[in-house]
């Protein structure tokens, strides 16, 4: 019994939109609910988030993906490694929130009063 927190950041590392979910589903799941209506020139992730469908819906809403190809495709997509680089912002985001120890040991029982702290801590959050 665990939980997930799925995170969209601003280029400055500010969150966007924060969603809970179960500790086992994966993250591609949740993809699309995360950047719906998010207006962006890139959407940056990790390996996790590389689906044929996720990419057509960053590009058809006129971003590019910056996703790197698993290892197990066979037909690997391009990637240009340079704008990757930036991913660190959600990483850093992930540790600020973690100095809150309610969240990084999730004491709560109830997940409206999990993500009801989730969204107090990222209003603040101390940038690093």
């Amino acid at each position: 019994m665990s939980t997930k927190l799925h995170v969209a950041v601003d280029a400055l590392g500010n969150p966007l939109r924060i969603i809970l979910s179960a500790g086992q589903v994966a993250d591609i799941d949740y993809a699309p609910e995360l950047i719906a209506d998010l207006a962006a020139q890139a959407v940056i992730a990790d390996k996790g988030y590389d689906s044929n469908a996720f990419v057509q819906q960053i590009e058809a809403s006129g971003a590019q993906a910056v996703i790197p190809p698993r290892a197990n495709r066979r037909n690997p997509r391009a990637f240009d490694p340079e704008p990757y680089r930036c991913r660190n912002l959600i990483e850093r985001f992930f540790s600020r929130i973690k100095h809150f120890r309610r969240l990084a040991t999730r004491y709560d029982k109830l997940a409206r009063n999990f993500m009801a702290f989730a969204q107090l801590a990222c209003a603040f959050a101390p940038k690093l």
